[in-house]
């Protein structure tokens, strides 16, 4: 398969955002997740950071909760639709999008990449946090064919033509809008089903989010629950070598 490597002067463009997003850019090397962090504060809602990475979409957005923090989370599963549906929008058709439990994001079964959380330090469960960061990354390219053991894909390879990071923050940022009106009309349960619609399930197996989160899968044998704040901590999606999604 030929492989659709996005020309320099694409990352020299800048996304479209709507109305009410601050743009902030890094350069390639930059990190646009503890950046973001670093801002919140200050920079406040809706600030949207983009590291130009040529290999990995990576961008952050500042989001400003009204809820105590351990309802505040749920703000991950709205993120991560919108991340989805970003994806959605331009790949290939009839290509399976899914979730991994609670934050990874898999494309034809491969990963392609994945989101995370972030709140400020010593925040008590009780409390509304001052910010949230949700920080994203998506594969554009491999770098190379895929090989014995590979479990990750990339956008390049797998057939997403002239796509390119600006094109998937903007989709992301309006899908973003678009959940958080959705959220405000019918609750933070409907955004939790919508994720749940997408995650890679086992069969025989039913599934659920708590208010805090949490996910709870029943089957027959018994049930389970995950906690999101570990899950969230341990990003099994990440190498933290590479600083990209496993591959």
């Amino acid at each position: 398969m030929a492989v659709t490597v996005r020309r320099s002067d694409d990352l020299r463009r800048e996304p479209v955002l709507p109305p009410g997003f601050t743009l902030v850019t890094l350069r390639e090397s930059g990190d646009a997740f503890a950046h973001a962090q670093a801002i919140a504060g200050d920079a406040g809602a809706a600030t949207l950071v983009w590291a130009r990475r040529f290999d990995i979409v990576e961008f952050a957005v500042v989001l400003e909760p009204d809820a105590p923090l351990r309802e505040a989370r749920l703000a991950h599963y709205l993120a991560m639709n919108a991340l989805a549906d970003a994806l959605a929008v331009h790949c290939p058709p009839e290509r399976p999008i899914l979730f991994r439990w609670p934050d990874a994001l898999v494309y034809d079964l491969g990963l392609i990449g994945g989101g995370r959380l972030a709140w400020p330090d010593g925040c008590a469960e009780d409390a509304v946090p001052d910010w949230l960061v949700f920080g994203a990354m998506l594969r554009a390219t491999t770098m190379s064919p895929f090989a014995m053991g590979q479990t990750g894909v990339g956008m390049a390879e797998e057939g997403f033509e002239e796509v390119d990071a600006v094109d998937l923050i903007e989709s992301f940022s309006r899908h973003l809008m678009l959940g958080v009106t959705q959220w405000q009309g019918d609750g933070p349960k409907a955004t939790a089903r919508r994720w749940l619609d997408r995650l890679d399930k086992v069969v025989g197996t039913r599934h659920g989010i708590e208010p805090d989160g949490d996910l709870v899968a029943t089957s027959q044998a018994d049930t389970e629950k995950r906690s999101l704040v570990e899950a969230l901590a341990r990003a099994d999606w990440l190498d933290r070598d590479s600083g990209g999604p496993k591959l």
